[in-house]
C-alpha cells in the first residue's frame, strides 16, 4: 500500500508540472500574439494621425483657394459646410445597410413588454418536432368533413 501512496504523489507532481508547462506555453503564445497586434494597432494609429493632418492641409488649401475670390469669413464658412457634408456622407456609409430598418421591417419587429427595447427573436411559424416522434396524420381538408358530424377543435 505504501508503494501506491508514493506513486500517487508522483502522479500529482507530474500533473502539476504538466499544468505549469501548459500555462507557460499559453502565456508565451499570447505574448507573441499581443506583440503583433500592438504593432499593428500602433501603425493604424500613426496612419490615422497622418491622415488627419492631410485632411487639415486639404481643408486649408480649399479655404485659401476660396479666399482668392471671396471674403475670408465666407471662404471659411463654405469650407466648414463642405467638411460637414463629407463627414455626414462618410457616417452614413459607415453604417451597415442591414441595421437600417425599412418601413416593412419596422412593423414586424416588436419591443418586449419589459421595456428594455431589445426585440424578441423571430419565431418559426410551426413548432419544431422532437426527433423520433411519428409524423402526425394529414389534417382533413375542409371539404372532406361531414357537415352532420359534430366539429371539435383540437
Amino acid at each position: 500500500m505504501e508503494r501506491l501512496d508514493h506513486l500517487e504523489h508522483l502522479d500529482k507532481h507530474l500533473v502539476d508540472e504538466l499544468a505549469q508547462v501548459a500555462r507557460e506555453t499559453v502565456r508565451d503564445e499570447l505574448r507573441e500574439q499581443t506583440r503583433k497586434q500592438r504593432r499593428t494597432a500602433m501603425l493604424y494609429a500613426a496612419s490615422g494621425a497622418v491622415a488627419l493632418y492631410a485632411g487639415a492641409a486639404l481643408a486649408l488649401a480649399v479655404g485659401l483657394a476660396l479666399a482668392l475670390g471671396l471674403p475670408d469669413w465666407a471662404a471659411a464658412l463654405i469650407t466648414a459646410v463642405i467638411l460637414g457634408a463629407v463627414a455626414y456622407v462618410l457616417r452614413g456609409a459607415a453604417r451597415p445597410a442591414a441595421s437600417r430598418p425599412t418601413a416593412d421591417q419596422a412593423e414586424t419587429v416588436a419591443a418586449p413588454p419589459s421595456g428594455l427595447g431589445t426585440p424578441y427573436p423571430p419565431m418559426p411559424p410551426v413548432a419544431p418536432e422532437a426527433p423520433g416522434t411519428p409524423e402526425p396524420a394529414a389534417a382533413p381538408r375542409q371539404d372532406d368533413t361531414d357537415p352532420e358530424q359534430p366539429h371539435h377543435r383540437a
